[in-house]
């Protein structure tokens, strides 16, 4: 069976399916794998590193889409694929469903990565959780870049300068990452989620976790993931968060409900009452945006306070994303494999979760809820 790997088309993607590194083990499962010449170059991969590892360079694109499997980053080229054939990677099934539609038609037999449930076995797989380690990490790094002051306290011969203060709003894998890159550069951090049993996680890593009187009971669903809440819960939310957004130079914001638009949580007025050279980054930009005055990809500029909403930070530390990501879909395929071929387990949690278009249909129950369609294949 051979495994396909095509240079990304999406723009400005420089991350890469496969690293030499996975070939290995892909082998010693009997698989062949087939990379396009270049894929890897702006993840720092040469092909020659590949040739190493005995994967063969295509001569053409079209030659890597021939293969059985092809693994993407983020999955495209709808035009090349074929029926029957296997791609895996991410593809945004529950924000943009309709592309989702669109792969069912080519007839493919598709996975998406994002749908990875969070069960213990499955960890290895997380693509949300390796790409968020590296979003939080770099948001900080932007924050720090942009930010007119040093993070730590130093006291010098020319006076004691104070350290930064940085408010993290959401504390999933990439709050935490940004926490803990924080505090390393020496910021004095606060840390808020919906969810009060993140608190023990925010103090572990060396920030204060703030506490607004809000009921929140029910603001965690069954896989860990923030539910959505109601608009006049986030207006509470947000006239609470006021002060504490105010006495901060740095807000990182990460709040996103999947499948849904980000919530609002750092309102125009609350950017006008931090102190000028303050820095919001926006990890949910790409979903709306926290941040009422974030847009996608842009530099934002109100009353003297930046505002960042990076779309796809991972692609910006392309070697370790593209390291971690390649783990992820190597461990999911051979997960698949049982004796140098594919064999679908329906029983199987992962294998179900993920699945979401398989002979010219969508399968994936929440992608079908998504597109208004009935919950199974075939029903009325």
């Amino acid at each position: 069976m051979k495994i396909g790997v095509p240079v990304e088309q999406f723009p400005g993607e420089r991350r890469v399916a496969l690293v030499p590194a996975s070939i290995a083990p892909l082998k010693k499962a009997g698989l062949a794998v087939i990379v396009e010449r270049g894929a890897g170059e702006r993840a720092g991969f040469p092909d020659a590193a590949y040739l190493d590892k005995g994967a063969e360079i295509a001569a053409s694109r079209a030659e890597v889409f021939a293969a059985d499997v092809v693994l993407q980053v983020r999955v495209g080229d709808l035009a090349l694929m074929r029926k029957g054939q296997l791609v895996i990677g991410m593809a945004d099934p529950l924000g943009s469903p309709e592309t989702v539609r669109d792969i069912a038609s080519s007839g493919v037999t598709a996975f998406a990565l994002e749908l990875i449930p969070r069960i213990t076995r499955a960890q290895s797989m997380d693509v949300l959780s390796s790409m968020a380690t590296i979003a939080g990490y770099k948001a900080v790094l932007l924050a720090a870049e942009t930010l007119p002051r040093m993070f730590p306290l130093l006291t010098t011969a020319a006076g004691t300068i104070t350290p930064a203060h940085v408010f993290i709003v959401g504390v999933g894998v990439a709050g935490l990452q940004a926490i803990a890159t924080a505090r390393k550069l020496g910021a004095v951090v606060e840390a808020y989620d919906v969810r009060p049993a993140v608190k023990e996680q925010v103090q572990s890593v060396g920030a204060k976790f703030v506490e607004l009187p809000l009921e929140t009971g029910q603001a965690e669903d069954k896989g860990g993931y923030a539910k959505a809440q109601d608009e006049a819960f986030y207006q509470r939310q947000r006239e609470m968060m006021a002060r504490v957004v105010a006495s901060n130079d740095v807000v990182i914001t990460t709040a996103v409900v999947p499948g849904k638009k980000a919530p609002v949580l750092v309102t125009a007025d609350m950017v006008r009452g931090m102190a000028p050279g303050s820095v919001v980054v926006d990890l949910a930009a790409e979903r709306g945006g926290n941040c009422e005055l974030t847009r996608a990809d842009q530099v934002v500029i109100e009353k003297g306070v930046t505002i960042l909403g990076p779309t796809n930070l991972p692609s910006t530390v392309p070697y370790h994303a593209s390291q971690m990501y390649a783990k992820n879909i190597t461990t999911f395929l051979l997960h698949l494999v049982k004796d140098g071929a594919v064999a679908l387990d329906p029983n199987d949690e992962i294998s179900r979760d993920t699945l979401i278009a398989r002979d010219g249909e969508v399968v994936n129950v929440r992608v079908r809820q998504a597109l208004g369609m009935t919950e199974t294949v075939g029903s009325r």
